[in-house]
C-alpha cells in the first residue's frame, strides 16, 4: 500500500515533489494550507503514515517557526531531500510567448523570476500557491495566461513548459524533513546524520564544552541554530545536525553530551541526502 503523507501546499508542489523524490511516484499527499497542519495531520495515525516538510533555503535561509513545531511534536526525522528549486513557465498547449499577457503565481515565485519577467510588459498577478496558479490555468484555457510553478505542476495539468528554470538564482535548493509518528519505522540502515536539540546551563564556557566533545568525536556538525527558551530571559536552546561515519560513535557522543547539557533530545537518525559539490563549485543536484 502506497505511503499517505502530509505536504504544505497542493498537488503539484515542491512539496509533493519532494515526497515522490523520498517515498517513490506511487506516494499519496495530504494537501495542507500550513505547517502547522502539516505536523498535525503527520502526527495522526488516523489520517496519514507521516508528513514532508521544508526546513531550509539556499538563499532564504531557515524557517525558524518549523523548528518549534518539530520541537513541540511527537513526530521523529526518518529522512531528507534536497530539491532544486527550477521555476517554469508554463501555459496550456498550442499558446506561445506572444499570445501572453498575465503570468499568475505566488509571490516568492514571481520575486525569484523577476529577472526574466521584466523582459516583458506581462502583468504579473500574485497567487496563494504556485500549483494553484498551474491548475487554474488548465482549467480555465486561457491562451493569455502563464503561470509559475513546478514541472511536476506542469506535467499533472497537462501543460506545456514554454520556458524552463526561469529562476534568476539558480543555485536554490530547499531542504525537506520526512517525518513520521516514533515506533512507525525501523531503524534506518547505514544512518551517518542525526538532528538533536539541546540546551545547557548557560554558565561560561558551557556551549563551548559540548562542541569540543562533538568536534573530539570526529562529527561534523553542519548546522547549529539557537532558539530562545520560552518564558526565559534570553536563555537559548541549539538545534544542531550531526554527520557522523559511525553510528557507535554518534550514540556514545550523545551520551558525552547529555552529561554537559541540561536537556538533549534527538529528533531523528537518518541517512545523509546532502548533495555532492561539483568541481567547479555547483551542486550535483536532482530535479
Amino acid at each position: 500500500m502506497a505511503q499517505k503523507v502530509s505536504i504544505q501546499g497542493y498537488e503539484g508542489s515542491f512539496h509533493q515533489a519532494a515526497a515522490q523524490q523520498f517515498f517513490g511516484k506511487k506516494v499519496q499527499v495530504i494537501p495542507c494550507a500550513n505547517f502547522r497542519d502539516v505536523v498535525k495531520i503527520a502526527g495522526n495515525k488516523e489520517e496519514s503514515d507521516g508528513g514532508v516538510m521544508a526546513i531550509e533555503n539556499s538563499i532564504a535561509g531557515s524557517i525558524l517557526p518549523n523548528y518549534s513545531l518539530l520541537q513541540n511534536s511527537k513526530l521523529q526525522i526518518i529522512g531528507e531531500v534536497y530539491l532544486s528549486i527550477k521555476q517554469n513557465l508554463l501555459v496550456n498547449p498550442g499558446v506561445k510567448l506572444e499570445d501572453i499577457k498575465e503570468v499568475h503565481s505566488h509571490q516568492m515565485a514571481l520575486l525569484q523570476c523577476m529577472e526574466y519577467l521584466e523582459k516583458y510588459n506581462w502583468k504579473l498577478v500574485e497567487t496563494e500557491d504556485t500549483a494553484l496558479s498551474a491548475k487554474y490555468i488548465h482549467q480555465h484555457r486561457n491562451k493569455h495566461t502563464a503561470a509559475i510553478a513546478s514541472k511536476l505542476a506542469a506535467e499533472l495539468y497537462n501543460l506545456n513548459i514554454i520556458a524552463p528554470s526561469i529562476q534568476t538564482m539558480k543555485n536554490n535548493y530547499t531542504r525537506f524533513l520526512i517525518l513520521q509518528r516514533a515506533g512507525l519505522f525501523d531503524a534506518i540502515e547505514n544512518a551517518n546524520k542525526a538532528s538533536v536539540n539541546f540546551h545547557t546551563d548557560h554558565s561560561r564556557g558551557s556551549l563551548a564544552k559540548v562542541l569540543t566533545a562533538v568536534a573530539a568525536a570526529g562529527i561534523n556538525l553542519s548546522k547549529l541554530q539557537s532558539f530562545p527558551i520560552p518564558i526565559s530571559n534570553f536563555k537559548y536552546s541549539f538545534h544542531a545536525d550531526m554527520e557522523f561515519d559511525s553510528l557507535d560513535v554518534f550514540n556514545k557522543t550523545v551520551e558525552k553530551m547529555k552529561g554537559l547539557t541540561e536537556s538533549l533530545k534527538v529528533y531523528g537518525v537518518y541517512k545523509n541526502a546532502a548533495p555532492s559539490i561539483s568541481p567547479a563549485g555547483g551542486r550535483n543536484m536532482i530535479d
